[in-house]
């Protein structure tokens, strides 16, 4: 696979997390202008839920979703974080796996990066694990309360 720029992996993640919700029967909006500090809504049969789309990378066993915004500046790589008074949820998609998924905000408000498992850590730890696919979106938004 070739190597994509950031703008084009952002572009891919939006586009396979609007196809993924889709497939699910979920009416998906987008902003008309650009710079906003959500990408995308999602018509959660009621509530419009306000999601900001992120590139999942692989790592080993873990997929690493970052919870923030990054810009180059003058003085080098200048990161903004999310509030739920701007997003209501994270939707990540991972290339390697072809697969997105879905973490309400309140699950994972103040952290900077979130690791979903892919597999069992090698302490066998259990505590506070990220199960990646406890947030698939079948698994996630399928799911009879589509709140957080």
């Amino acid at each position: 696979m070739p190597e994509l720029t950031t703008n084009q992996k952002g572009a891919l993640a939006e586009t396979k997390i609007v196809a993924a919700a889709i497939e699910l029967g979920i009416h998906v909006y987008r902003p008309v202008g650009e710079g906003g500090r959500c990408d995308l809504l999602f018509d959660l049969n009621g509530p419009l839920v306000r999601v900001q789309c992120k590139w999942a990378a692989k790592r080993g066993n873990v997929l690493a979703v970052p919870c923030y915004s990054a810009r180059r500046t003058r003085d080098g790589l200048a990161r903004r974080f999310y509030t739920s008074d701007e997003i209501d949820a994270y939707a990540a998609y991972c290339r390697e796996l072809d697969q997105s998924y879905f973490l309400w905000m309140s699950e994972v408000a103040g952290r900077s990066r979130v690791q979903l498992r892919l597999a069992p850590t090698r302490n066998n730890q259990l505590a506070r694990v990220h199960w990646a696919k406890d947030y698939e979106f079948a698994a996630t938004l399928c799911r009879k309360s589509l709140g957080p």
